[in-house]
């Protein structure tokens, strides 16, 4: 019975073999056909869009750029955690020990994530111009 079940292994066996050899073979034959080609200045040209890459590869971005993509990830995350306190919130209230507790517990989430959004605002942030 043990032999039986080795042998529905074989199949994937197969299908591993074939797709080695098949990965193995074409790189093979790519590299070998490649050395027969001509090289030119331009074939070995980076391409990029059909343009000639002029300049830089990569660009600085602005401080700001970061800013703004770490605030929408702030404010982002908040709504994620309000939805599952919106979702418990009617049956906690059924419990008067945890009613203040989960009430307190978003107005004080809510209370620091606002402070943030001041700071934000203060550092000018959200200036779009600058």
């Amino acid at each position: 019975m043990e032999k039986s079940q080795l042998l529905q292994y074989l199949p994937i066996l197969f299908l591993l073999a074939a797709a080695v050899g098949f990965a193995a073979g074409t790189l093979t034959i790519s590299a070998l056909l490649g050395k027969f080609g001509k090289r030119t200045k331009a074939k070995d040209a980076a391409y990029e869009c059909g343009k000639d890459p002029i300049g830089e590869g990569s660009s600085r971005f602005s401080v700001k750029f970061y800013l703004v993509a770490m605030l929408f990830i702030l404010f982002d995350i908040e709504v994620v955690f309000m939805y599952p306190w919106a979702v418990v919130y009617k049956d906690m209230l059924a419990d008067h020990a945890t009613r203040d507790l989960i009430f307190v517990s978003m107005l004080s989430f809510l209370g620091i994530l606002f402070a943030g959004y001041l700071y934000a605002v203060k550092k000018k942030a959200f200036d779009w111009r600058s």
